[in-house]
């Protein structure tokens, strides 16, 4: 498959079913987030659960950065728990 065919959003089972890895999991109900290394350095991931779903598309440069701000604590924000709203009321 050509640079040109591989895009954001496309079907993840378009890139096949081999080179998927899950290079984080947990105890998480085998809900993991695969990822794929690209013949021309771009990285592919998708959602386990959904292997045929949409999978984004990312630059060397681009997985590199979320990976060295994640290291560096710069997503902490996105597993910490979002304060109880319990009470308040809505208003439209």
């Amino acid at each position: 498959m050509d640079r040109r065919s591989i895009y954001n959003g496309m079907p993840a089972g378009e890139l096949g079913s081999e080179g998927w890895h899950k290079p984080w999991s947990g105890g998480n109900g085998g809900e993991c987030v695969e990822a794929m290394k690209l013949g021309d350095g771009r990285v592919a991931l998708r959602q386990s659960t959904d292997p045929e779903g949409p999978a984004l598309i990312y630059t060397h440069r681009e997985i590199k950065s979320f990976i060295e701000g994640a290291k560096a604590g710069e997503a902490d924000f996105l597993i910490t728990a979002a304060p109880c709203r319990c009470g308040e009321r809505r208003t439209a």
